[in-house]
């Protein structure tokens, strides 16, 4: 009877212990993210080319053909070399999301050098590379990476290490990221030159339509959408493009691709023609901002948030209509071909009211 009186006991003192226990676990877990004996435990090393953290690298060199820009980073965020003030919140984004994929973006595939022969350099498109980026840390050099050319199913790039013999089957993102980049920066070093700063104007678009792979126009409640086919031509993505054979290729209509194409090709020289300045949201329905009558979000390869959204609102004169790139944007003046241009290509490819 003692005996069983002690254990009724034990059990009643052990309930309670066990849900504070697990209170106090839970309590860890909401406050931490995670249960705090797997924090030890779980393996966070990262398989990609760069070897230090992301966060180490303070200076890049960006470099494809003739064209090359340095960047820097500074206590305020990347800034680019030759121009005054931080780099814009956007193109930091992409240097960030750069670095991040190179840490930890596995290789499909590792050729190495037992495999590999001069003429195959040229084969994979490293001999020269196609860009080429240097990233340094205080201390000196961290890594070169050598970009090459797609593989033949065009899912993923050759790269190499600048002093390794190894060639690396990267994802295609992790490239695509860095074109983003050395454009965008280029774009902003060019329009700070003294043809552009003559005449006082900004491109519209922070993207050159180059990087540009898939196009959505919203228009009188409408969106049409636009993309690349396989060989990186325009065709209107519903109603009007074939299938190839192998059923899930689409192809370019070959007598709208080039109407697409000029209207889209405009876009890049694009520039605004006064700047007005940041607006509340009262002052977004002054300019017909806060419902535009058209919208435009360009998108990059393989991904599915848009580069840019750019709004077209009420007109600002005769000549002129109000705009801004979304959601951040200062409010900006264009000329109405820019929008108009828009809508005559929606007429043209059937899908205009």
């Amino acid at each position: 009877m003692i005996g069983a009186a002690a254990m009724r006991a034990a059990g009643r003192w052990k309930t309670p212990l066990g849900i504070i226990v697990l209170l106090l676990l839970l309590l860890a877990l909401v406050f931490s993210g995670q249960w705090p004996e797997l924090r030890s435990k779980l393996s966070s090393s990262p398989k990609g080319l760069l070897a230090v953290a992301p966060n180490e690298i303070e200076r890049i060199g960006l470099r494809s053909g003739t064209q090359g820009i340095t960047l820097r980073r500074r206590p305020g965020g990347w800034a680019i070399d030759g121009m005054d003030g931080p780099a814009p919140a956007q193109l930091s984004s992409h240097i960030d999301t750069g670095l991040k994929f190179l840490r930890v973006s596995e290789p499909a595939r590792e050729i190495p050098a037992g495999e590999l022969a001069p003429e195959r350099f040229v084969a994979f498109g490293l001999d020269p590379p196609s860009e080429v980026a240097v990233l340094e840390t205080h201390s000196g050099l961290a890594a070169t990476v050598n970009f090459g050319t797609t593989n033949p199913a065009g899912t993923s790039h050759y790269v190499r290490l600048g002093g390794a013999p190894t060639v690396y089957l990267m994802p295609r993102h992790l490239n695509e990221e860095w074109r983003l980049v050395l454009d965008m920066a280029g774009r902003l070093q060019g329009q700070a030159s003294s043809a552009f700063a003559s005449r006082g104007a900004d491109l519209l678009l922070p993207v050159s339509m180059a990087q540009v792979w898939a196009v959505e126009i919203v228009a009188n409640g409408k969106l049409t959408r636009f993309e690349r086919d396989v060989a990186g031509t325009w065709f209107r993505h519903l109603g009007q493009h074939a299938h190839a054979s192998s059923g899930d290729v689409h192809v370019a209509d070959p007598i709208q691709a080039p109407i697409i194409d000029a209207a889209f090709r405009a876009l890049d020289a694009s520039v605004t023609e006064k700047r007005v300045g940041h607006a509340d949201a009262a002052h977004l329905a002054q300019y017909g901002l806060a419902l535009p009558t058209l919208i435009v979000m360009f998108y990059g390869r393989d991904s599915s948030t848009p580069l840019a959204r750019l709004e077209f609102g009420a007109p600002a004169d005769g000549l002129d209509r109000f705009a801004r790139l979304a959601p951040d944007g200062a409010v900006v003046t264009v000329a109405e071909f820019e929008p108009r241009r828009l809508t005559e290509l929606l007429k043209a490819v059937g899908a205009g009211s």
